[in-house]
C-alpha cells in the first residue's frame, strides 16, 4: 500500500484537481454551416442561429474546372475557406454543423467525401465548432425501393 503524501518528505507534489468541462464563451455570435455532400457535390450554406438568414453559400462548382472533381476533398476545402471568410466579415465567430447526404428513398443515406475536409477546414481557420449534427432525410417507408420483388440480381 502507497503512503499518503502529506507530510514535505515525498519526492512528489499533491495532484491538482483540473476541471475537465470545455466551456463555450456565451458571447460568441453563433451560425449554422449546412453542408451538403454528395457523390456529385459539395455545397456549403451558412445561416445565422435561426437558419431564415443565408449570409454566405458556395459550391464544389465554384472552386474547380471539372465536373468530376466537384465532390473531392480539395473543392470541399476550397469551398469551407471562402464561405468561411465571408461568414467571419460578417461577424459569425462559432458554427453548429449539421451534415446532409442526399438520403430519401433513391439517394445514399452517407455523405460524400468532402464532408469531414469541409468541416475540418472550417475548424482551422479559426471559427469555434459547437455540435456535428448529422441530418439526412430518412424514408419512412413511402415510395417503393427500385429493383423489383426479388431485388437487384448482380
Amino acid at each position: 500500500m502507497r503512503p499518503t503524501n502529506n507530510s514535505s518528505s515525498g519526492s512528489r507534489p499533491p495532484r491538482r484537481e483540473y476541471n475537465r468541462e470545455v466551456r463555450m464563451p456565451s458571447n460568441l455570435r453563433w451560425g449554422i454551416a449546412h453542408v451538403y455532400s454528395s457523390y456529385n457535390n459539395t455545397i456549403i450554406t451558412v445561416t445565422d442561429i435561426t437558419g431564415t438568414e443565408t449570409l454566405a453559400m458556395s459550391s464544389g462548382g465554384q472552386v474547380v474546372k471539372t465536373d468530376r472533381l466537384e465532390s473531392s476533398p480539395t473543392a470541399a476545402m476550397a469551398v469551407a475557406k471562402k464561405v468561411a471568410e465571408i461568414a467571419m466579415e460578417k461577424g459569425i465567430q462559432g458554427l453548429y454543423i449539421k451534415v446532409r447526404a442526399k438520403g430519401g428513398h433513391n439517394g445514399p443515406k452517407n455523405p460524400g467525401p468532402g464532408s469531414q475536409a469541409a468541416i475540418r477546414t472550417l475548424s482551422r481557420l479559426g471559427l469555434r465548432i459547437g455540435k456535428i449534427e448529422e441530418v439526412t432525410p430518412e424514408p419512412h417507408n413511402g415510395c417503393r425501393a427500385k429493383g423489383g420483388r426479388r431485388g437487384r440480381r448482380v
